[in-house]
């Protein structure tokens, strides 16, 4: 939980209308066409992005009463998003000694031939509460994926996250049926994340931040 006058979400959203939102002729990995493209990867692999999404997910559990002790999703467009999930409890412990931790966990897209064999890599115990976390939510297979894997494995899934939710390919639907009762939450549209970006490089915008580069 955040102070009261820190918005993490807010500045999160600003941060992904500068960095991670394009417009132009792209094909979705889905196969359809679409004018725009939204690349969490930027904005989650940004030193302060990846802070500011630990923080705004965070926010978000509290929001909604879900107490986690493991976040996980599919490698690779979760992974830094698990990270900074994970990283952002554990600061919060520092300041709040009675919140418990939560661990992350990837999900592999296919078992290891080699070593343990394992598709889950990280946390593992058997029943225990975990949210699964992606970046972009367009049909929600690879979120599907990471849920179906999480059960497998005997952890119990309680929440499905996104960061954006790309509303026109209709995937919410089968994410609400692969949770099975758990809650789908996004922290933005796909919308919300254009008109950010709109309200930036409009001359009325008041931003023009120029896009700052990403290592």
């Amino acid at each position: 939980m955040t102070s009261a006058s820190f918005n993490p979400r807010a500045a999160l959203l600003d941060l992904l209308a500068r960095t991670s939102f394009r417009l132009g002729d792209f094909t979705l990995s889905s196969g359809a066409k679409s004018d725009y493209y939204i690349d969490c990867r930027t904005t989650t692999l940004h030193a302060e992005g990846g802070r500011l999404t630990g923080l705004a997910i965070l926010d978000l559990l509290h929001e909604h009463n879900l107490h986690p002790v493991a976040v996980g999703g599919l490698t690779m467009g979760a992974d830094p998003v698990v990270s900074a999930v994970s990283i952002a409890s554990a600061w919060q412990v520092q300041q709040q000694p009675d919140v418990p931790l939560i661990h992350g966990f990837l999900v592999r897209k296919a078992e290891k031939a080699h070593g343990t064999g394992r598709r889950i890599e990280g946390f593992l115990e058997k029943d225990a509460p975990v949210l699964i976390v992606d970046d972009v939510c367009t049909t929600g297979a690879s979120t599907i994926t990471a849920i179906e894997a999480a059960r497998e494995a005997g952890m119990r899934v309680i929440a499905a996250v996104c960061l954006v939710e790309r509303e026109e390919a209709g995937g919410r639907a089968a994410l609400e049926a692969a949770c099975q009762g758990a809650p789908f939450l996004a922290l933005y549209t796909a919308n919300d994340v254009k008109a950010a970006h709109i309200r930036q490089v409009s001359p009325l915008g008041g931003h023009n931040h120029p896009i700052p580069s990403v290592i």
